[in-house]
């Protein structure tokens, strides 16, 4: 391929991806040339150039007015909307006010524009699903006749036996029939462990295994494992028409059959009410199309959102579509995931206990020391905290992980012992304490020298330090009910919520459950967020009337199902969103009483006969205008 040929062919790429966008481009371009043209008075060219802006701009909107009009015997915006630019036009020709034409060319651009912008929220649905697919493996290595065999995820029978080995992804639903290992499964329940899992136990499909190999018997079909699910309860929630979109609809065709019916009585019955010549009564419906058509109305809502939309952006907001930022400004109940949204979805050391005798330093340096040789996350959090306090770690040798007990081996020639009580064989001397650390949540390692208790380990996930700020300036702003839903135990769950002041809490829940879980709210709140960051979470996401995602830890599947990004991972942008989207809400209510009361007053003036169409077309344009600038007031914070 040749240098000069690489820019046709992304244009061509780009046409294919946004061919909306595209048109909506073109047709601007065109009215903006054929503008131009007008104002050099090359009126050749500008007939060449304004008749193509109306083709290229208006051809989708056609073609949909006369789809609604033929099939379902409806009328719409659409329709109105190119009968009043071509009537503009017809008259701009007619009378030779050739900047009529130009008007019309705008009411198309704008009409063009909002259809690039729903294009876009299909491909961001359609992208959605793709990238939950995407965790789903292809193949699984089915165990037969003594050897094994690679076979397609939907070939797979129940009954079949499947070998899983060390950090693989599972590849269906199934139960465990040999082997032992710790399943990372946040990705489907959203817990901030690893969950140790031995015979006769499930794992899920898009969990990845941990160091032991699996041999798992397939007890359901590929498609109704959890993944599966999930990814049907993204498309059922992205899919249905939320009841606000369904107002609209019906608001847009009975406006439009409104306007239309009113002109064509304008255009036959002054002559035998009002005496007008036929001339007048022409000229008085094609002012009269023009002048109701609802640009001042689209105006009213499309550039509030849109500078909404940039002054999030600045603040780390990424707000995927105006009507959430006008949705979001509505909530009235907000449900929050635990892992990685309120916590930091990382364990961490919490306290170090050390038995009589010994110190918190001497305590971590030994563990460090034999846990570094291990792979568990919590053998992660213990050498960090090491590394952190710049500890030098002993050398340890014989290192030998006991699965499901801990991990043992030798330190300057002694035993050193990390795990549960029991298998350090720990006397009763920290009992007490580590009951009340496991009542907070917390999970406790026991470490011992020979028969020696050194102390105890409580690691933990941890809050997020902006977390219990944001909970309380949500409640402040009135947000009415706030709940956590989690894949989490009970115990942990709650000790979370208590420090943050939320009251309802959710716990072990799968996907589904949180789902239930959100239209459950809807009944009783109507507008209720979900805030998450995992796979877990895509279907309460999309479920929600506005979901929003960690952008920082949030997973690829979380951030294409949600309609808002907090992009640094700032919980308190939360707050902000909702009073940017309150302002918006009060931006657009105020844009469409000013809108609509100059369509009244302008339609008033034409029917006692005292506006001409330049008039007509000024205060149309005008009060576009204006509608325009007043939504530019969300550009400041």
């Amino acid at each position: 391929m040749t240098p000069n040929s690489l820019p046709i062919s992304r244009l061509w790429r780009l046409a294919e991806e946004h061919p909306d966008a595209v048109t909506a481009a073109l047709c601007g371009i065109l009215v903006i040339l054929g503008s131009l043209a007008l104002q050099f008075g090359w009126l050749g060219l500008a007939v060449l150039i304004l008749p193509a802006a109306y083709v290229i701009g208006g051809y989708s909107s056609t073609r949909e007015g006369l789809t609604t009009l033929f099939q379902e015997r409806e009328l719409d915006v659409d329709l109105l909307m190119i009968v009043a630019a071509l009537g503009a036009a017809g008259l701009g020709l007619w009378r030779q006010e050739y900047h009529l034409i130009v008007d019309g060319a705008v009411l198309i651009l704008i009409f063009a524009i909002s259809g690039a912008l729903e294009g876009y929220a299909m491909q961001r649905t359609e992208r959605s699903i793709r990238s939950l697919m995407s965790l789903t493996a292809d193949t699984a290595r089915v165990v037969m006749y003594g050897g094994e065999r690679l076979v397609a995820i939907d070939k797979l029978e129940i009954g079949d036996c499947i070998l899983v080995k060390p950090g693989e992804i599972i590849p269906t639903d199934a139960i465990i029939i040999e082997g032992y290992s710790a399943i990372d499964q946040a990705s489907i329940t959203g817990e901030s462990m690893p969950v140790e899992k031995t015979r006769g136990d499930e794992v899920y499909a898009g969990t990845i295994n941990g160091v032991g190999a699996l041999k798992l018997e397939v007890h359901k079909t590929p498609e109704s494992s959890l993944i599966q699910r999930v990814i049907r309860l993204v498309q059922e929630a992205q899919t249905a028409a939320p009841p606000s979109q369904m107002f609209v609809e019906k608001f847009e065709r009975g406006y439009a059959k409104l306007i239309v019916g009113l002109g064509l009585l304008l255009a036959t019955l002054p002559p035998f009410v009002l005496g007008w010549n036929w001339e007048e009564t022409i000229y008085r419906a094609l002012i009269f199309l023009v002048v109701a058509s609802p640009c001042a109305l689209m105006a009213s809502i499309m550039p509030a959102l849109l500078s909404g939309i940039a002054n999030g952006a600045r603040q780390g907001i990424l707000f995927k579509s105006g009507a959430q930022l006008e949705m979001i400004g509505k909530v009235r109940a907000i449900a929050f995931d635990k892992t990685g949204t309120l916590t930091t979805g990382k364990p961490e050391v919490i306290q170090i206990v050390p038995a009589a005798g010994y110190t918190e330093t001497e305590v971590l340096q030994l563990a460090a020391a034999l846990e570094a040789h291990s792979e568990h996350a919590i053998a992660s959090s213990i050498v960090s905290a090491a590394q952190q306090q710049q500890l030098q770690l002993p050398t340890a040798t014989d290192v030998q992980a006991k699965i499901g007990q801990g991990i043992v081996g030798k330190v300057n020639n002694q035993i050193i012992a990390i795990g549960k009580a029991e298998f350090v064989e720990a006397t009763s001397e920290l009992a007490q304490i580590s009951q009340q650390l496991q009542a907070e949540g917390k999970t406790v390692v026991w470490v011992a020298k020979g028969e020696q208790l050194l102390g105890i380990i409580a690691v933990a996930d941890t809050l997020r330090p902006e977390a219990a700020a944001t909970v309380k300036r949500l409640q402040k702003l009135g947000v009415e009910h706030i709940i956590m839903l989690t894949g989490d135990n009970e115990q942990t769950a709650q000790h979370i919520a208590r420090q943050l002041g939320i009251k309802e809490v959710y716990a072990e829940l799968l996907p589904e459950d949180k789902v239930q879980a959100i239209k459950q709210l809807q009944t009783q709140y109507q507008t209720v967020a979900m805030v998450g960051d995992g796979i877990n979470d895509a279907p309460a996401l999309a479920q929600a009337s506005v979901g929003i995602a960690m952008g920082i830890s949030g997973s690829d599947v979380a951030l294409e199902t949600a309609d808002i990004v907090l992009m640094a991972d700032k919980l308190e942008q939360l707050a902000k969103a909702i009073s940017l989207g309150r302002r918006a809400q009060n931006v657009v209510k105020q844009n469409i009483v000013f809108a609509l009361s100059c369509i009244v007053l302008l339609l008033a003036a034409n029917f006692l006969g005292n506006i001409t169409m330049p008039f007509g077309v000024i205060g149309h344009e005008g009060s576009t205008v204006i509608v325009t600038l007043s939504g530019l007031r969300l550009l400041r914070n």
